[in-house]
């Protein structure tokens, strides 16, 4: 998938670019996000890319229940651009890697994204179900994919 931001610059406050690693805590500046779960699932992951090329994942059994998950194999392929005015982050994460349903079955995608600028950070998602933003609500997974076609 493919993250774009455009904007200000000036303003917007990005990490330092680096090695691609596990880091925790990346929502507290700015990173892209994907909550996957599939369909007809309470349970979900959440994947945080920083454009540093740090990154993050996350196993849930339920609304925000931690679950416990191996992630030192999961790291997905990040390739940043950035210009004075836009920014565009690919990511290559290998889904089948997190279990056979996850490789078959049709997924609920939410994305999303938290952006810091010099007056605090703001939360930007294909969808917002609640008054607040919070990125775990499965009602703002709206992205629907279909299961690939066996042959």
């Amino acid at each position: 998938m493919t993250y774009r931001l455009s904007g200000d610059f000036s303003r917007i406050r990005l990490p330092p670019a680096g090695a691609p690693r596990f880091a925790m805590e990346l929502w507290r500046h700015t990173c892209f996000e994907a909550f996957v779960a599939v369909e007809g699932k309470p349970a979900y992951h959440e994947f945080n890319f920083a454009p540093s090329g740090e990154w993050a994942l996350y196993a849930f059994s339920g609304y925000r229940k931690s679950a416990p998950f191996s992630n030192e194999t999961m790291g997905p392929d990040i390739a940043v651009r950035a210009t004075d005015d836009r920014l565009e982050m690919d990511v290559v994460v290998r889904l089948a890697l997190l279990s056979v349903a996850h490789a078959r079955a049709a997924l609920r995608v939410g994305l999303s994204a938290v952006i810091e600028t010099d007056d605090g950070l703001s939360y930007w998602a294909l969808r917002h179900p609640g008054e607040r933003p919070d990125f775990h609500d499965a009602r703002g997974f709206a992205l629907m994919l279909e299961p690939p076609e066996r042959g």
